[in-house]
């Protein structure tokens, strides 16, 4: 199975955002999976799924952290996506080594805290992210999740 671990904005967040791309933009990613990813893990066995969550609720979560959505930016000219303004870098290196530490290889790219809009260029969402701040909310908790088949989420455990 395919799994991440990711934070969810709160709705009032997210809702905020979609109101300054424009409901009903034509390429945007349905609101309800909108996320900022901690680690892409990639396909992960279901034997290996209980030792992946035992080392991940020892991961400490720095809940109260403040977090704010802001500007944006693209991944090769057609991934767009929202910008994270608080620190994530340090929870980001600790979910990795939590997965490493169970034989699970993270995705190793840089990490660039985000949360993707849109699969598809388009300008006017680009300059819609231009100079947006959104509302902040507090870090609570994060979730591993798996990517069904259809693309759907499903959230499998959060701490």
């Amino acid at each position: 199975m395919r799994l991440f671990v990711a934070i969810y904005p709160p709705d009032d967040v997210r809702k905020d955002l979609w109101q300054r791309l424009g409901p009903g933009r034509q390429g945007l990613t349905a609101i309800e999976k909108w996320h900022v990813t901690l680690a892409f893990l990639g396909e992960v066995s279901e034997e290996c799924r209980p030792a992946l969550e035992e080392a991940l609720a020892r991961v400490t979560v720095p809940r109260g952290r403040e977090l704010r959505l802001r500007g944006g930016g693209d991944f090769g000219g057609r991934v767009i996506w929202a910008g994270v303004e608080g620190e994530l870098g340090d929870l980001n290196e600790a979910v990795r080594a939590a997965a490493r530490g169970v034989g699970v290889s993270p995705d190793g790219r840089p990490y660039t805290p985000h949360l993707t809009v849109s699969y598809a260029s388009d300008d006017a969402v680009r300059q819609a992210l231009d100079g947006y701040a959104g509302p902040s909310w507090t870090l609570g908790e994060i979730a591993l999740v798996r990517v069904e088949p259809d693309g759907a989420y499903t959230t499998l455990r959060t701490w």
